[in-house]
């Protein structure tokens, strides 16, 4: 048996599908004129036109995270040619007018206020002042002890604004008897305020 005796449809449009295909004269001369009616595509004449022409771009996303990972390698390397221009001499050593230009963190805040910090504890051994200004370090800024008045004593120059500080007196936090009192850390603590204008507050 052959596939046409099992499938009858198939014998009928196979030879359907060998049938010559007879077009009308007139017709295919309509169609051939229509195109030829069409105007031809515009080249493009200038650098920028073609520059300019809208294109479909498709990039698979391996693909544009490495050219992300480009650019942004390419953007460190820029920045940090540009921003150490000028800085390393022939030999390679960074030169002294290049270093001495580069002001230090603790100079980029103008602290144009200078600041004494008073605290009464004539039996205390260590006093110390902590707060928004040196970072609430427990052992960076000391004060003195005068033995005559029993007061505890240190001179800082501040930036003009709103500071929040306490003192540690033999180790345990103390607010400032003599200031307002901020509200609670969130730590433990309560932390005194003291509001610098500009200009020296001795």
């Amino acid at each position: 048996m052959i596939d046409s005796e099992l499938h009858p449809y198939v014998e009928l449009i196979a030879r359907e599908a060998r049938r010559p295909v007879v077009t009308d004269q007139a017709a295919r001369d309509r169609v051939m004129a229509a195109v030829h009616a069409e105007p031809l595509p515009r080249r493009h004449t200038h650098l920028w036109e073609r520059v300019l022409e809208p294109r479909a771009l498709t990039l698979s996303p391996a693909a544009s995270a490495l050219i992300a990972a480009g650019l942004v390698g390419i953007g460190v390397i820029t920045g940090g040619f540009w921003t150490n221009r000028g800085v390393r001499s022939s030999d390679g050593q960074p030169s002294v007018a290049a270093v001495a230009a580069q002001p230090s963190v603790s100079d980029t805040v103008v602290k144009d206020t200078v600041v004494k910090f008073v605290y009464p504890a004539p039996q205390a051994g260590k006093v110390f002042v902590v707060g928004d200004f040196n970072d609430w370090d427990a052992t960076k800024t000391p004060l003195v002890l005068d033995a005559k008045s029993g007061l505890w004593t240190v001179t800082l120059p501040l930036t003009a604004g709103r500071h929040l500080y306490s003192f540690v007196v033999d180790g345990n936090w103390s607010i400032d008897p003599n200031a307002p009192i901020a509200p609670s850390d969130g730590f433990g603590h309560s932390n005194s305020v003291k509001i610098v204008t500009r200009g020296s507050s001795l």
